[in-house]
């Protein structure tokens, strides 16, 4: 008998298993895709550590990884440009991840971290840091997520009406965006030369001279936070009928829609005091595994795998482009992830949802 079939046209076969007690819809599409996209994302991940003014070939890159081969290899491979690859990797899954968190909350492809001023307020917090010496000897993480936890905060209050929906989370997110942006213009100009190209630096999103000092933050926030937004997954799916229907089937929406809100804003956090505010990677990936994955919504671990790789191949990008020059990895995914968000508007316009 044929598997059952989506709206969208994935089909999904159900299991149950007697020990443990444990049952749940598999999609084989969804499984396939994460497999290519993981063996994508490793062979970008390779490729990136091979290249550099001591060129290496993947195969030894392979074993140096594994800690054998030529000793000056390793010393190459897994202190000075790992942590780079690490940071990549991890802060394009935590804002692919983030991305469709947000987008399956409020039931719209253009809600995403850097839509909402989450990214923005967590980059207004840090080069606060850095222009005026605040945060009493705190790293960028901190200051990261101290800036998106206060910007999420002040948007769910200002959305707040006996409940806080999708649509006027995106409308109050982009004014708080503008304000975030003025903020950290003003503070740029304020600041002195060194200040200021540190923080621009910073602001379009870089992955150049990143240290184990940031993989470390990142990979622990990584290690608590996804497994927290894959069991708010069936959850989700509940607020996909909307909040009467959901309330219906027994979920707290508001607690709900909190707890995805902080998560999210977690994940978005550590990556942007990580790797700078690496523009429309969490708007761009969950969309196109959504589609990729012929799903009703975004999801979650599928997306954070696009992410990766969206990061690292335009990372990879980025030190191709101007020979002798390494961009910022950010004008990369700028530039790509524009017309994506063109294509998304254009599409919200005809369906008549306005966006």
């Amino acid at each position: 008998m044929s598997a059952p079939k989506t709206a969208l046209g994935s089909s999904f076969r159900t299991y149950r298993l007697t020990v443990p007690p444990v049952s749940g819809v598999l999609r084989p599409r969804l499984v396939a895709l994460g497999a290519v996209l993981a063996v994508v994302g490793f062979l970008l991940f390779c490729w990136g550590l091979s290249i550099g003014d001591y060129p290496i070939a993947i195969a030894d890159v392979v074993r140096a990884l594994a800690g054998s081969g030529d000793p000056g290899t390793v010393l190459v491979v897994q202190e000075l440009r790992l942590p780079r690859a690490l940071v990549g990797l991890l802060a394009g899954f935590a804002f692919g991840v983030s991305g469709a968190l947000f987008q399956t909350m409020t039931r719209n492809p253009l809600a995403s971290p850097d839509m909402i001023g989450l990214t923005q307020g967590a980059g207004t917090a840090v080069v606060a840091g850095i222009v005026l010496g605040w945060g009493g000897g705190l790293g960028t993480q901190a200051l990261g997520l101290f800036g998106a936890l206060a910007t999420a905060l002040i948007v769910y209050a200002l959305a707040w009406r006996r409940g806080a929906t999708g649509y006027r989370i995106i409308l109050v997110g982009i004014g708080v965006a503008w304000i975030c942006t003025s903020a950290t213009d003003y503070l740029v100009a304020k600041g002195g030369r060194f200040q200021a190209q540190a923080a621009l630096g910073w602001l379009v999103g870089n992955l150049n001279g990143r240290t184990w000092g940031q993989v470390g933050p990142l990979a622990i926030a990584l290690a608590v936070l996804l497994p927290t937004a894959l069991l708010l997954g069936r959850l989700l799916r509940t607020l996909q009928l909307g909040d009467d229907v959901a309330t219906g089937l027994g979920t707290r929406v508001q607690p709900v829609r909190l707890a995805v809100l902080l998560t999210g804003v977690g994940l978005v956090a550590f990556a942007t005091a990580s790797a700078g505010p690496v523009a429309f990677v969490a708007l761009a990936a969950p969309q196109i595994t959504q589609r990729l994955a012929r799903t009703a919504w975004p999801p979650a671990l599928a997306s954070g795998l696009t992410g990766a790789v969206v990061v690292l191949g335009s990372d990879l990008v980025a030190r191709a482009l101007v020979p002798g020059t390494e961009l910022p990895v950010g004008i990369v995914t700028g530039v790509l992830g524009a017309p994506i968000l063109l294509w998304l508007l254009v599409r919200a316009n005809r369906a008549g949802s306005g966006g």
